[in-house]
């Protein structure tokens, strides 16, 4: 049987950004259920508004440009600039909700990536025994999702421009879906939003794809103190 590699690249690419997938991502809002709680967000078009602004000005173009930095370090074999752009993400942080949830996703990607692929891959090793564990959390340090992602996506070479998509795509989809379980939404109303934001996720993904090393920079303190609000909220689905 002959195998088109972009049918598999495509076969790879649902799969790492499905949400069976076993990291957890269901697991958290980003503060989402924070600003669903304060009604700030309690419509269709509040959702769109704040994704939009998300996708343009907040955080994820820049988490999104970080693990297309981790995809190349694959390609290079170059750990140093892996481990180096891994604390990097772990530093800009600012809220420690966000930066708890990135690390569990990571290691969970990470533990995921070395029972799928070959095990005696001499990079495998080497990235396993550099990069932080789960152990390692309570000493202020995790291999961040998007770092993960990104040696994912390098190693079952998955092209570069649908790394960037595919992760913005998860990152959408997953919040999306803690609205509609925050507030009265159905989830047909969620399926629209995802669809309406179809160009901006397309655009937010460009500029991933274009960014310097210093022109890493963002507007997200809104989401940050949401984030930091969750922490203590009373009552919450999501964890903190």
């Amino acid at each position: 049987m002959i195998i088109n590699p972009a049918s598999l690249q495509l076969l790879r690419l649902l799969q790492i950004t499905s949400p069976a997938l076993p990291v957890g991502a269901y697991s958290y809002s980003e503060g989402l259920e924070y600003l669903c709680s304060q009604k700030i967000i309690q419509t269709e078009s509040d959702l769109c508004n704040w994704l939009r602004r998300e996708l343009q000005f907040g955080f994820i173009p820049n988490e999104t440009a970080i693990a297309l930095r981790a995809y190349q370090a694959i390609k290079s074999h170059n750990i140093s600039t892996l481990i180096y752009w891994n604390d990097w993400l772990s530093a800009t942080r600012e809220a420690e909700e966000v930066r708890l949830a990135s690390w569990q996703m990571g290691q969970s990607l990470m533990k995921l990536w070395w029972q799928l692929t070959d095990r005696q891959n001499p990079l495998h090793t080497s990235i396993h025994t550099l990069l932080p564990t789960t152990k390692d959390n309570s000493q202020g340090k995790g291999c961040n999702y998007a770092i993960a992602f990104g040696i994912v996506a390098a190693s079952l070479d998955i092209d570069p421009d649908n790394t960037s998509l595919g992760y913005i795509y998860s990152w959408l989809s997953n919040l999306v879906s803690a609205a509609v379980r925050s507030v009265p939404f159905g989830q047909t109303i969620g399926q629209q939003v995802i669809f309406q934001l179809s160009g901006d996720m397309l655009n937010s993904s460009q500029l991933s794809l274009q960014r310097l090393d210093n022109e890493l920079e963002w507007c997200g303190w809104g989401a940050s103190l949401a984030c930091a609000n969750h922490e203590t909220q009373y009552s919450r689905l999501f964890r903190s």
